[in-house]
């Protein structure tokens, strides 16, 4: 036991080194006025009204949480199909189409959304092939499509994987009974299989709308330098104004929105089993 914890003490280290002392320094930066002496610090609260009432600043935030839920809603319309209908195959045709989802993620996710720069743009290949047809060019480069169509190609893989895996691990059981009891294959699915699978789903949701909801390359690739989303503002406090203390503000107000959601998701999230009982 002695020697199980004396493993775990270089993994304390690195968590408090990499993840711990960064997020203290955004809470004290987010509290301070800017100054590059200690020496100069203040505590205040300027940095977050700033940002409250600032329109452009709650246009941003609001833009950025509509993108993610729409991207995040796609991605479950999209992901449980795709993800139900590759639990259904064998098992080792289901392991082959888990390794086609996967192999995207394998590329770089920057590398992976320049490559739709070169689809989507005005001669690119989507409008090469409509002029086939004497279509276009038609404008996606640059809009809310492209953002979004960036965002759910780079995300729905961890929507997909989720979904599939609590549909594997389902009791095949249920499913039996059901049909014992006379319910036909939709009625199966709603009562059985969408129940059960909720957990992966949500957990999917989880894992697309946090990266979602604060992605900055993506828009700033996609959406151009006009098109800004929540993750390009921090970006540009930090890397362009030197404004630490209300870049840091945002991503403060950032990690309470994404722990509010976490804490809504837990909530919405029920076990199954409860569900059974009460039926």
């Amino acid at each position: 036991m002695k020697q199980f914890r004396n493993m775990i003490y270089p993994y304390v280290v690195w968590i408090f080194i990499m993840i711990v002392v960064p997020m203290l320094l955004i809470v004290l930066y987010a509290f301070t006025t800017a100054g590059n002496e200690v020496t100069t610090f203040r505590f205040t609260l300027e940095n977050f009204t700033r940002f409250f009432q600032d329109a452009v600043f709650l246009d941003v935030l609001g833009r950025s949480l509509v993108i993610a839920v729409l991207t995040t809603v796609i991605c479950v319309l999209i992901g449980y199909p795709i993800a139900y209908a590759i639990s259904k195959r064998p098992e080792r045709s289901n392991m082959f189409w888990v390794l086609i989802i996967t192999m995207p993620t394998w590329i770089n996710m920057m590398v992976r959304t320049y490559a739709w720069v070169g689809i989507l743009q005005d001669n690119g290949l989507i409008n090469s092939i409509l002029g086939l047809f004497g279509i276009g060019p038609v404008k996606m480069m640059y809009t809310t499509f492209a953002v979004v169509l960036g965002m759910v190609y780079n995300f729905i893989p961890f929507m997909i994987l989720q979904i599939h895996t609590s549909l594997t691990k389902m009791d095949k059981s249920y499913l039996e009974a059901a049909a014992d009891l006379g319910a036909d294959r939709v009625q199966s699915f709603l009562r059985v299989t969408l129940p059960l699978s909720l957990p992966g789903v949500l957990s999917g949701i989880t894992l697309v709308f946090l990266p979602a909801v604060s992605s900055f390359f993506i828009p700033k690739l996609l959406g151009g330098g006009q098109y800004v989303l929540i993750g390009n503002v921090i970006e540009t406090q930090f890397l362009t104004s030197g404004d630490w203390n209300f870049g840091s503000a945002i991503s403060l107000i950032m990690a309470v929105i994404i722990m509010i959601s976490m804490y809504i998701t837990r909530k919405v999230d029920t076990d199954p089993a409860a569900h059974g009982k009460e039926d």
